[in-house]
């Protein structure tokens, strides 16, 4: 199955989505402690997985694998948050 370029178009049009998504996850309750910096990584890793996603494709595999690492990246902080949160 070929999958669809993505374009800078459907890279902004997804962005309201991805940034309520990111924003509902961390949603801290009345007890929890702000996360300024976390959340600024959040962000930060946001932009830098849109930049990868926009990058030319031919860069022998390490676009791949730092859309990969930076996805992985954004999972942790948001469980991160999640955690200080609870605890």
């Amino acid at each position: 199955m070929k999958s669809k370029p993505v374009t800078r178009r459907s890279v902004l049009a997804a962005l309201p989505v991805g940034g309520a998504a990111m924003a509902s996850l961390v949603a801290r309750p009345a007890s929890a402690e702000p996360q300024p910096a976390m959340k600024a990584a959040l962000e930060s890793l946001g932009a830098a997985k849109t930049n990868l996603e926009l990058a030319s494709r031919d860069k022998g595999g390490h676009r791949v694998k730092a859309l990969a690492f930076t996805q992985r990246a954004i999972d942790e902080v948001v469980l991160g948050i999640k955690y200080d949160n609870t605890h």
